[in-house]
């Protein structure tokens, strides 16, 4: 893959930023092979940067370290940043999911006000000649572990709590040389692919009413993290 587009800093992916190149630094992934590169970036985002709802979708990649949580979106931008700073080739496929699957989440007058079709997205990573399908570092390990404890009775199909999948006791989160899902099973519109969260978010984002993204921001939002934040403290 010799494709430049796949490997450019943006606004949003800012990988030269501090923040960003002392993390790689710190954690030493340019000393890895390429697949114990992405594996360990995958990690850190999906486990070390916590299942949350930012203030919106456009933050930089350092903003969403900075914050140390975030949700498809914005974990995404971070996940390609980290990516494209250690020389492996992403990039992102923007879709919508039903806002059944944020329900627990979301909950009373913010689900209810919510719109029916929820901005999504997850990064495709190029390897070995090969396009990835990465969504499963949205979640972390830990609130998916208590999600499983609360709801042990299901043995199929889940949707809800921010987690969509066709087996709920097995998803597919861990990557090894494999597509990896948790909210792909809530898709209901295909946007397709695009160079960097930037160029999506020209064309697609969340619509909401300058009232509602307000109240999204100060208020929804922060519930939303309450409730998430609940589960995975949870003592199950």
């Amino acid at each position: 893959m010799n494709d430049s587009r796949y490997l450019k800093k943006t606004k949003m992916l800012d990988y030269e930023d501090p923040l960003i190149s002392d993390l790689i630094k710190s954690k030493g992934w340019k000393d890895l092979d390429q697949f114990e590169r992405i594996v360990s970036i995958y990690n850190f985002v999906r486990d070390d940067i916590l299942f949350g709802y930012n203030i919106d979708d456009d933050i930089s990649a350092s903003r969403v370290l900075k914050d140390g949580y975030g949700q498809c979106n914005t974990k995404g931008t971070l996940f390609m940043a980290l990516l494209r700073a250690c020389d492996i080739p992403c990039r992102v496929h923007g879709f919508t999911i039903d806002k059944k699957l944020q329900k627990g989440a979301m909950t009373g007058f913010v689900y209810k006000n919510a719109p029916e079709n929820i901005f999504h997205s997850w990064v495709e990573i190029f390897f070995e000649d090969k396009w990835y399908e990465i969504e499963a570092f949205i979640v972390d390990k830990k609130y998916l572990g208590k999600l499983q404890s609360i709801n042990r009775e299901c043995k199929g199909a889940f949707c809800g709590y921010g987690v969509g999948v066709k087996d709920f006791e097995h998803p597919v989160i861990d990557f090894n040389r494999n597509n990896t899902y948790i909210q792909s099973e809530g898709i209901n519109q295909d946007f397709g692919v695009y160079d960097s969260p930037d160029d999506m978010l020209i064309e697609h984002h969340q619509e909401l009413t300058p009232l509602k993204k307000l109240a999204f921001r100060f208020i929804g939002r922060r519930l939303m993290n309450r409730n998430v934040k609940k589960i995975r403290n949870s003592r199950i």
